[in-house]
C-alpha cells in the first residue's frame, strides 16, 4: 500500500544528488582554467573563496575541509595564473574555509536528528494505521491513503480490515479536522473498532462503540480546558478557554459474515460505498445514520442494510477527500463516473482512481483520501 507522495530525497536523510557533489568540483576547474587562459586579464581566482561554502551543503566537514585547502593551495601557486593574494586576503579565505567546515559539522548532525525524528515518526504513524493486507480472511483488500499535510503518514481520515468471531468487518472514517492534529481521533476511534470486532455482536453495536469513544474523549477535553482556564484565570477569560469544540467523525462499517454472499453495511454519516458489478456502478442504498460522537449512534437509530454480492463484485469505499476535490473550474471529482475506464488499468483500481484524481486537482487533492477496496474471492 503506497500511503504517501514522492518527495525529493535531498534534505530528507539521504545522501545529496550527484549534482550536488560535482557543482563545487566543476566550479573549480571551471574557474582555474579561465584564469590560466586568460593570464591575468580576467581576474576570476578570488571567486575560488565562495566556493567551500557551497561545498558546505554537500560534503562532510572532512570533505569541506580538503576543498578549503585545495582553494587555498591554489590561491598562492603562481602557475594558476591569479594576483598573489595578500596575508590579509589569504586570512579571510582561510576564515571563510572554517567556516564552511563548522556549516558542513552543523549540517550533518541535522541530518542526523531529522532521520532519527523522521524514522521515530513514521514508525508511531505506522504502528496506529497499519497498512492493510492483501487479504484478511476471505476478503481481499486494496488500499491507498494520502495525508493532506506533507511529510506525515497519516491524517484525518482512517480505515481498517479486521477478522474476528463475527466475520470480516471493516471501517472506513473521517473525523473532524485533517493532519497531525487529527492523529490522537484516529488512534481512540482505531483502537475501538478492534474491540468492537472481537466482542460486538451486532455491527450497530460496534457503531455505538465508536460513539461513546468520541463522547468520553470530548468530555476529557472539556475537564482539561476547564482546569486550564481555571488557573490562567476567571470571567470571559475562563469561558474562552473552556470552549472545545465536540470531537465528530463520519464512518462506514461494512461486515462479511462467514459462509454468506453478502456485505451487510451501517453508514454513520458517511458517503456511500460504489459496488462495482461488471461494467456497471452504483451507490450501496443504505440509508445514512448520524455522524459519529454526537451520542445518537446506537440499535435504535442504525439501519444495517444487507447486500448481496455476485461473483466478481467489488467494493469501493472512500473518504469525501475524493469526492469533493475539484478541478481548476471548481467542479467536483465524478468518482462514479470514472470507475468504469479505470477499473480497466493494470496498476490496480486504488492507484488508478488516485492518478486520474491527481490529474483531475492538477497536483492533488487538498484534503486527505482514503480509498478501500474489498471483494469476495470468485468461486
Amino acid at each position: 500500500m503506497r500511503r504517501r507522495r514522492e518527495e525529493p530525497g535531498w534534505l530528507h536523510g539521504k545522501p545529496p544528488p550527484l549534482w550536488a557533489r560535482i557543482a563545487p568540483v566543476a566550479a573549480l576547474v571551471v574557474l582555474v582554467l579561465v584564469q590560466r587562459l586568460t593570464q591575468g586579464e580576467a581576474e576570476v581566482g578570488f571567486f575560488l573563496a565562495g566556493l567551500p561554502p557551497v561545498a558546505a551543503f554537500a560534503y562532510g566537514a572532512a570533505g569541506t575541509a580538503v576543498f578549503a585547502g585545495i582553494v587555498l593551495s591554489l590561491l598562492g601557486m603562481p602557475w594558476a595564473g591569479s594576483a598573489h593574494p595578500r596575508g590579509a586576503d589569504l586570512a579571510t579565505v582561510a576564515a571563510i574555509g572554517l567556516l564552511s567546515v563548522v556549516i558542513a559539522w552543523v549540517r550533518r548532525r541535522r541530518d542526523a536528528q531529522l532521520v532519527s525524528v523522521r524514522t521515530v515518526a513514521e514508525a508511531a504513524q505506522l504502528a496506529v494505521l497499519p497498512p492493510v493486507p492483501g487479504q484478511v480472511g476471505p476478503v481481499r483488500c486494496a488500499g491507498l491513503y494520502r495525508a493532506a499535510q506533507r511529510g506525515t503518514l497519516v491524517g484525518g481520515d482512517l480505515y481498517d480490515v479486521r477478522v474476528g468471531p463475527y466475520g470480516v468487518r471493516a471501517l472506513v472514517g473521517d473525523v473532524q479536522g485533517h493532519g497531525l492534529a487529527a492523529v490522537g481521533t484516529v488512534a481512540a476511534l482505531l483502537g475501538a473498532f478492534r474491540e468492537g470486532v472481537l466482542d460486538d455482536p451486532e455491527l450497530a453495536a460496534v457503531a455505538a462503540r465508536l460513539d461513546r469513544r468520541l463522547l468520553a474523549d470530548t468530555a476529557a477535553s472539556a475537564e482539561s480546558a476547564e482546569g486550564t482556564g481555571a488557573g490562567a484565570g476567571t470571567g470571559a477569560e475562563s469561558e474562552g478557554a473552556s470552549e472545545q469544540p465536540e470531537l465528530f467523525a463520519t464512518a462506514l462499517l461494512l461486515e462479511f459474515p462467514p459462509g454468506l454472499d453478502l456485505v451487510r453495511v451501517l453508514s454513520c454519516g458517511h458517503p456511500p460505498a460504489l459496488l462495482l458489478r461488471a461494467s456497471a456502478v452504483s451507490e450501496l442504498a443504505v440509508e445514512p445514520g448520524p455522524p459519529l460522537g454526537l451520542g445518537l449512534a446506537g440499535p435504535d437509530l442504525a439501519v444495517v442494510a444487507d447486500v448481496r454480492l455476485l461473483p466478481g463484485d467489488r467494493l469501493l469505499a472512500h473518504t469525501d477527500g475524493v469526492t469533493e476535490a475539484r478541478d481548476a473550474a471548481g467542479e467536483f471529482y465524478p468518482l462514479a463516473d470514472r470507475l468504469p475506464a479505470l477499473e480497466r488499468e493494470a496498476a490496480g483500481l486504488v492507484e488508478a482512481v488516485w492518478q486520474d484524481l491527481v490529474r483531475f486537482t492538477d497536483g492533488g487533492p487538498r484534503d486527505d483520501v482514503a480509498l478501500l477496496v474489498l471483494s469476495l474471492p470468485e468461486v
